[in-house]
């Protein structure tokens, strides 16, 4: 009798034994297999939460279709204590694996809500955006000046801890702009006391976080430009003449300023180097309304012809060579056209009336190209 239920007892535990074997290779099947996710989804986490929380979202939004797996395979994998604050782009078909690693893998988040504080040449403006997780693009839920009142939309996000943000630095913008500009980002904190050397700072985008101080980003931005300044100065071509780097930025500022076509920036930057080589003076507009206006904002209006006359360091109509500074903050392409320009017998330009400009070698073509572009401005005027 005792060895029939010892034997009964056996053959149950077996039976046990392979019931939760099967299980949990269920289980583990059900935690890597491809999830049943349609679309993407941004999902958010805010700080403190838990993987329960966590879970209950996931299932809310169609992600996995059992919470207790989930869980279940958190504490398997050892990443119960790793989960990360902040926006996560999960894609269609994740699975739970996959969607664990994305929330304990830490770094910057990978979807929701941006504020890109754009910084340009005649304006500024605080875009926010938001990633549709379907396209993967960016779409503008709201835009305005800095210096007007903020949309509910902004405040709204401002508060949300996973919201990311970018100062968006545009080509040809000067150092006292720049400057202005932060100065009117109310996510960034501390003065700068001293106005960055013009031409120092590298546009481009970048990251910051609130509370990021205006002399760090100043900071980080001009080791940007330090770096790519000197990379392009190692490879720079021969027989430039320029006697150091900083005159190679000079010229570069000139090249920003002259044209927005990057097709056309080495053209430009050969035009100036052959004036150079040949003694000829360089004879840029964007140089005389730098002397005028330093930097602090734009013209708005036309070059008089006593102020073409005027003596100033930066009137490049009297003096020779290269002003004092630069004229602006260029970017990356200006500073390598201006250090491996376009080999050109060109020594004029003038507009073109398209967006570009008409190039020659000669004073009398480019005089006829002159008289094509005031016919243009003409019509232009009478329309």
């Amino acid at each position: 009798m005792w060895r029939n239920i010892a034997s009964n007892a056996l053959t149950l535990f077996v039976v046990i034994l392979i019931a939760a074997g099967a299980v949990v290779a269920w289980g583990k099947k059900q935690y890597r297999t491809q999830g049943p996710l349609e679309a993407a989804i941004c999902l958010r986490v805010a700080g403190g939460s838990s993987f329960a929380r966590v879970s209950r979202e996931l299932v809310a939004q169609g992600a996995i279709t059992n919470g207790s797996i989930f869980r279940v395979g958190v504490d398997y994998s050892g990443k119960a204590s790793q989960l990360k604050a902040g926006a996560f782009l999960v894609p269609e078909g994740a699975s739970m694996e996959e969607i664990v690693d994305i929330v304990t893998r830490g770094g910057a988040s990978t979807c929701g809500t941006e504020v890109v504080y754009r910084i340009g040449i005649l304006s500024r403006a605080v875009q926010v955006r938001e990633l549709d997780p379907a396209t993967q693009r960016f779409v503008t839920k709201a835009e305005f000046a800095p210096e007007n009142e903020a949309p509910a939309d902004y405040l709204r996000v401002r508060e949300q801890g996973d919201t990311r943000y970018r100062i968006a630095l545009a080509e040809g913008a000067t150092s006292w702009q720049i400057v202005d500009a932060l100065n009117g980002a109310d996510f960034l904190d501390g003065e700068v006391h001293e106005l960055p050397e013009e031409g120092s700072l590298a546009p481009d985008s970048y990251e910051v976080r609130p509370g990021d101080t205006r002399a760090d980003v100043i900071a980080r931005m001009a080791a940007a430009q330090a770096e790519r300044l000197a990379a392009a100065w190692e490879a720079r071509a021969e027989g430039l003449p320029y006697a150091n780097a900083e005159e190679a930025l000079i010229m570069a500022s000139i090249v920003e300023k002259e044209t927005g076509l990057a097709e056309e920036r080495r053209q430009v930057a050969s035009v100036f180097v052959n004036r150079l080589n040949r003694g000829m003076r360089l004879q840029t507009d964007p140089t005389v309304i730098y002397g005028i206006t330093k930097g602090q904002g734009a013209l708005g209006r036309g070059l008089r012809q006593s102020e073409l006359r005027s003596d100033t360091p930066w009137n490049t109509y009297v003096i020779d060579g290269l002003p004092p500074t630069p004229i602006a903050n260029p970017g990356l392409e200006a500073i390598e056209a201006a250090l491996n320009p376009d080999s050109t017998p060109y020594l004029f330009f003038v507009a073109d009336g398209t967006g570009g400009h008409a190039f020659a070698e000669t004073l009398d073509e480019h005089n006829r190209n002159v008289a094509k572009w005031r016919k243009i401005e003409a019509e232009r005027a009478n329309q």
